[in-house]
């Protein structure tokens, strides 16, 4: 089985595709997504509950989902925080979703096999061709190239690498409160019960 070559150097260089998925669409700037946004998440540990559209990312490095979070996207981050403190794992979570560590791609299908729109792990290569349509979401969108995938959740990102942070709070699964610059990666979202 092929898998993916999360946070190596040089995962620009290889062929870029990259997938969103969401559960319905927004504009660019309804979600951070990596880019910089007019809504970009706060620091860890600034209170954001009650924020419509944003998580919270708490002191510890949980995520609590924002009040007006669908019930997929609630099921997408009590997922992630069940994870959060794995190590990375190359390989991880792509041979069944439960696992001692996680990949990037294998911590993304995670989250999303959690929300209930992904039956098996898939690696970035077939979530990139195979599933969802190009665009940017509404809560989750999961942007990867042949070497690396991240998801932005409800204005956090999901990720395995520390990019754009200056201290990592650990080389495995975790939420992360900057956001990563898209450039080199494509977005895809996926169309489901929570409409587009």
């Amino acid at each position: 089985m092929r898998v993916d070559r999360c946070g190596k150097k040089g995962a620009a260089a290889m062929g870029l595709v990259a997938i969103t998925m969401a559960f319905g669409t927004a504009s660019a700037s309804a979600q951070s997504g990596g880019a910089v946004a007019p809504t970009t998440p706060p620091p860890a540990g600034t209170p954001t509950t009650g924020t419509p559209g944003l998580a919270t990312l708490n002191a510890d490095g949980s995520a609590t989902a924002p009040p007006d979070a669908p019930k997929r996207v609630r099921k997408a981050i009590n997922a992630g925080n069940q994870i959060r403190t794995k190590p990375y794992l190359w390989g991880g979570g792509h041979g069944s979703f439960k696992d001692k560590g996680y990949d990037c791609s294998g911590a993304i299908s995670y989250v999303l096999h959690a929300a209930g729109v992904l039956k098996a792990p898939l690696s970035s290569g077939p979530l990139s061709s195979k599933w969802g349509k190009p665009g940017v979401g509404k809560w989750i969108t999961v942007y990867g190239n042949a070497g690396h995938a991240y998801a932005v959740i409800a204005g956090l990102r999901w990720d395995t690498s520390a990019v754009g942070e200056s201290l990592t709070s650990g080389s495995g699964p975790r939420w992360r409160s900057t956001p990563r610059d898209p450039a080199g990666y494509n977005s895809r979202f996926a169309l489901g019960s929570l409409g587009t």
